[in-house]
């Protein structure tokens, strides 16, 4: 048997992960895992799969915790209940909030590093079932401490009739920043009552489409050890004026970001930008008022531009051997393609395996639903959803408060960029 101590340390993981092939939760006594994820309507995937979970698994048992809002709240429930030894065994942590939570728990012995997990799978399992840059999205300071779960990058959705309307191709959407703002001028002009085009960093409910614009220009928003502000630069002015853009060419009024799902839904806006996380939101709020496309984000810099990606990473928390074992178990399933296919179709996210993509899984999803394939098409375009560190949310709702400034024409994009980079750097500093 392993040692409290060492099951708290690297030592204890990699003889845990040693001893794994040899000993798999089949075997094991009964166990209950204590499971916490963000977001209500996720249920409809997370349930679905822990049932499927415990079929194979028949000695483990998932109890879910009350389901938490939104990442920031479970980023600050986890942090306090590090604090009071009170984590859950397994939680799924968002892509922006991963960073903190594993440097937080690491020095309080508090969180497993999955590297000699996925090392005792064999030399194939993880080139078979991940790509490094999905891998990457789950590390820390160059430690596995996350196995990406769910994960998507913005892509554009958008109305064919008014596409066609306005003279563009429905089946060549704009792969260009500039096409995307000459298409949605066009629809405004030919639908003076429609928005051309909506991109609503100034009520989205975090950062991520706004970090988006800088991405794919090319630039990031922090220095690579996350403590200098770096979005100051060409890109992050190229980004503020595309905001600024969208409303004065494109007739982007800044309502809320669930009005402007309304209102693209009933003809009222040609294009927007969103998660596809939402696509069946989004596909059922359309009904069948027009046929529905999709495509993927535009990219400016084709070499060095990429997407943020959003979603969340499973971590491992638990404390014994017995439910580190069923953990382990519990998040490879989840990571797995049965899991991934579940959350796929329920969503519209795009799999973090690469084998769901295959025909047994979800290749006949993809010739069924082709308006799921975008989020797919840009996997390989993947980057880091950049993060704060503790002060996050109050950065993004400073962000958002100058970005519609700038959005109205009350700030010029280099004023308004330059007081991005000051309160960003300001607020950080004082976490």
């Amino acid at each position: 048997m392993l040692t409290r101590k060492q099951l708290l340390t690297g030592t204890g993981a990699a003889t845990l992960a040693a001893t794994l092939p040899a000993e798999r939760a089949a075997a094991q006594a009964p166990v209950t895992l204590d499971v916490v994820h963000a977001y209500p309507s996720f249920a409809r995937f997370f349930a679905p799969i822990a049932e499927e979970f415990t079929k194979a698994n028949p000695t483990i048992r998932i109890a879910f915790r009350q389901i938490i809002p939104n990442y920031d709240e479970l980023h600050q429930a986890l942090l306090r209940g590090a604090l009071t030894n009170q984590l859950p065994d397994v939680t799924f942590s968002g892509f922006n909030r991963l960073p903190e939570l594993a440097r937080t728990l690491a020095a309080r012995n508090q969180i497993i590093d999955l590297g000699p997990l996925i090392a005792a799978e064999g030399a194939t399992w993880a080139s078979e079932n991940f790509s490094p840059r999905m891998l990457a999205l789950g590390k820390v300071d160059g430690t596995q401490f996350g196995m990406p779960f769910n994960a998507s990058s913005p892509i554009a959705y958008y109305n064919p009739e008014l596409v066609a309307r306005a003279g563009g191709d429905p089946d060549a959407f704009p792969d260009s920043w500039d096409g995307v703002i000459a298409l949605g001028a066009r629809i405004k002009r030919a639908a003076p009552n429609a928005m051309g085009v909506s991109y609503y960093i100034n009520s989205f409910d975090s950062d991520w489409l706004f970090q988006a614009l800088v991405q794919q220009g090319g630039g990031r928003m922090l220095s690579a050890d996350g403590k200098t502000v770096t979005f100051g630069d060409a890109a992050g002015l190229a980004a503020v004026r595309l905001a600024r853009r969208f409303v004065t060419e494109c007739g982007m009024e800044l309502i809320g970001a669930d009005q402007n799902r309304q209102q693209f839904a009933t003809g009222g806006i040609g294009i927007i930008f969103d998660s596809p996380a939402r696509l069946s939101v989004i596909t059922g709020l359309v009904g069948g008022r027009f046929p529905l496309r999709t495509s993927p984000f535009p990219i400016t810099d084709k070499q060095n531009g990429g997407v943020p990606t959003g979603g969340n990473a499973a971590v491992i928390m638990a404390r014994d051997e017995a439910k580190r074992r069923a953990a382990w178990e519990y998040v490879k399933f989840s990571a797995g393609p049965l899991a991934q296919k579940i959350a796929v179709e329920m969503t519209g996210y795009l799999p973090t395996n690469l084998r769901a993509a295959g025909p047994e899984f979800l290749g006949s999803y993809y010739q069924q639903n082709p308006n799921a394939r975008s989020a797919a098409l840009q996997a390989d375009r993947s980057l880091p959803w950049e993060d704060y560190g503790a002060n996050g949310p109050r950065i993004h709702r400073a962000q958002q408060e100058i970005l519609t400034s700038i959005m109205r024409g009350d700030l010029t994009p280099e004023a308004g960029l330059a007081r991005l980079v000051e309160q960003t750097t300001a607020l950080m500093r004082a976490a």
